[in-house]
C-alpha cells in the first residue's frame, strides 16, 4: 500500500523546515500531553509542587529519551507567574549558568518572580560541577527542574539530591506512542487541508521502532512524510529500519540492567531469557570481555560447589573473548550462558563468605590459637607456637585441632551440603512456578504439611 504524501504547500507544520517534526509537534496545552498519567494528575503531586505559588521546591526528573521530560517541564511551567529558562548541559558551561542565576536573582529582586530552569542532561555536569546549584537553590532565586535518562543516586552528588525532589517517568506504552503519532498526523493534516493515512503495517512498524520513544516515533512519522508518493510499503518499511539506531549507551542505566537481566536470567536456570539478554547486548555493540567477566563471577557466585567445571569453563571463555574477539567469541559466550544456565546451582560458597566476613568484621582482633600458629624458628616454638598440633597425614584415622577463636568455635560458615536450614519458603511464589512452569501440578519437593497446606 503506498502511502500517501502530504501537500508540498505553505503549512505551519513544514516537513521541510529546519526544526524537526518532533519539537514543532510538541503539545501547546497539557491536555494534549502522552504518558505519565501518574505525573500529570489534577492532585499529582508534580503538579502541586511545580505550579504552588508558595512552593519554589525543586525537582529532578529522571527517565529515559523521548517520554516527555522537557514537554512536561514547559507545560507545567506555563500556569506560573514565573519566568522560564531553558539550558542544556550538551552545550552550556558553569560561566552561562551563572549568568542565568544572575539574571534569576536580578529578577527575583526587582518583581519578586522566580525563575524556573529547566536544565536538561544534568547527568553530564560531574558532581564538583553540581555545587554550582546549591547557593541559588538555597535562596531561592530559582526553582530547578533537572532532566536526566540516568539514576540520579549514582550521577547527582547527595547535596543536590537533597534539595531536589526526584520524579520517575516511565517509557512510554505503545499504545502511548501510536496517540502521539496519529495526534501528529492529525495537526500536519489540519495545517495542509489533505488527509494522510498510513497503512496499519507502517504504523505498526513506526511505532515497534520507536521503541517507547515519542522524539523517534516522530522523527519515523517525518520519514514517511517526506517519502515520495510512489514510494511502496516494503520500500517504505526497509527504510524505517535503517534510519533507526539503537538507544543502548554502554555506560548508562541499560548497561547495567542488562547485564543484571542476563546474570539473573542464567541464576534462574532460564536459558532462552539468558540467551536473548546476551544478544541484546552484543548487537547492541556491548564489549564481550565485560560480559565474559560477570560470568566468571556468576559461575562461583551460583553454579560455585554445584559444578566445579563452571569457573574454568567461564574463565577459558573469557580467555577466548580477549584474544578471538567479535564476532567469533559471540558463539563462546553462547556456550557458556546456556552451559552456566543449565548447571546445578549452589551458593555455598558464596554464603560461607559472606558469614565469615561479618565475623571477621564483628571480631576483626581475635588471636590466632596458638594451636594452629606458624612455629618456623626455636623461639616460637618456645612461645607455644604449633603446641599440641595434629598433622592429619600422620594419623590413620580422624584429628581435629582449634583453628579458630573461642569466641566463634561454635559458628558454622561453611555449611554441609544439602542444608536449607536459612532459605525460605514461600508459597506464593511456589505455586506461581507450578502454574507457569510445571503445568500446574505439584513440585516433587512437596511434603506432609507444605503439600496439605499450600494446596
Amino acid at each position: 500500500m503506498k502511502t500517501p504524501n502530504p501537500k508540498r504547500g505553505k503549512t505551519a507544520v513544514d516537513t521541510r523546515s529546519h526544526v524537526p517534526l518532533a519539537e514543532r509537534l510538541r503539545p501547546r496545552i497539557l491536555d494534549d500531553f502522552v504518558g505519565q498519567s501518574h505525573l500529570t494528575g489534577a492532585d499529582s503531586l508534580l503538579r502541586n509542587v511545580l505550579t504552588s505559588r508558595e512552593s519554589s521546591e525543586s525537582a529532578i526528573f529522571w527517565g529515559p529519551p523521548g517520554c516527555g521530560k522537557t514537554t512536561l517541564a514547559r507545560l507545567l511551567a506555563k500556569p506560573c507567574d514565573a519566568a522560564f529558562k531553558e539550558l542544556s548541559a550538551t552545550d552550556s558551561g558553569i560561566a552561562q549558568l551563572r549568568e542565568a542565576f544572575e539574571e534569576a536573582k536580578n529578577l527575583r529582586k526587582l518583581t519578586k518572580r522566580l525563575t524556573i530552569l529547566f536544565f536538561d542532561e544534568i547527568h553530564r555536569f560531574n558532581k564538583a560541577q553540581q555545587d554550582v546549584f546549591l547557593p541559588y537553590i538555597e535562596q531561592g532565586h530559582v526553582q530547578l527542574i533537572g532532566a536526566t535518562t540516568e539514576n540520579p543516586s549514582f550521577k547527582l552528588n547527595a547535596a543536590l539530591l537533597s534539595r531536589c525532589r526526584v520524579f520517575v517517568f516511565e517509557r512510554l506504552t505503545d499504545s502511548d506512542v501510536e496517540r502521539i503519532v496519529l495526534q501528529g498526523i492529525r495537526r500536519v493534516s489540519q495545517t495542509d487541508e489533505k488527509s494522510i493515512d498510513l497503512s496499519p503495517k507502517v504504523l505498526a512498524s513506526l511505532v515497534s521502532l520507536a521503541d517507547g520513544d515519542a522524539r523517534t516515533a516522530l522523527s519515523l512519522l517525518a520519514l514517511v512524510l517526506g517519502s515520495s508518493p510512489d514510494t511502496d510499503e516494503a520500500t517504505l518499511l526497509t527504510a524505517l529500519r535503517q534510519s533507526v539506531t539503537t538507544s543502548y549507551d554502554r555506560t548508562g542505566d541499560s548497561h547495567y540492567d542488562m547485564i543484571s537481566a542476563l546474570h539473573k536470567s542464567v541464576r534462574g536456570s532460564e536459558g532462552s531469557a539468558a540467551m536473548y539478554w546476551l544478544a541484546r547486548m552484543l548487537t547492541a555493540g556491548e564489549d564481550p570481555v565485560f560480559i565474559a567477566r560477570r560470568m566468571v563471577v556468576c559461575a562461583s557466585e551460583d553454579i560455585g560447589l554445584a559444578d566445579n567445571a563452571a569457573l574454568p569453563l567461564a574463565v577459558a571463555t573469557l580467555q577466548a573473548c580477549q584474544n578471538v574477539g567479535m564476532p567469533e567469541c559471540r558463539i563462546n559466550l553462547a556456550h557458556l550462558v546456556a552451559y552456566l544456565s543449565e548447571a546445578p546451582k549452589s551458593t555455598r560458597a558464596y554464603e560461607a563468605y559472606k558469614r565469615a566476613e561479618a565475623a571477621a568484621k564483628e571480631y576483626p582482633s581475635l588471636p590466632v590459637p596458638m594451636q594452629v600458629r606458624n612455629a618456623p624458628t626455636g623461639l616460637m616454638h618456645q612461645l607455644g607456637n604449633g603446641d599440641g598440633y595434629h598433622y592429619q597425614p600422620d594419623y590413620r584415622h580422624p584429628v581435629t585441632n582449634n583453628y579458630v577463636p573461642e569466641e566463634i568455635k561454635d559458628v558454622v560458615f561453611l555449611k554441609p551440603e544439602g542444608d536449607i536450614s536459612d532459605k525460605l519458603w514461600d508459597k506464593d511464589a511456589l505455586r506461581r512456578w507450578e502454574l507457569k512452569k510445571n503445568n500446574g501440578m505439584p513440585w516433587k519437593g512437596r511434603t506432609g504439611d507444605h503439600l496439605m497446606n499450600d494446596t
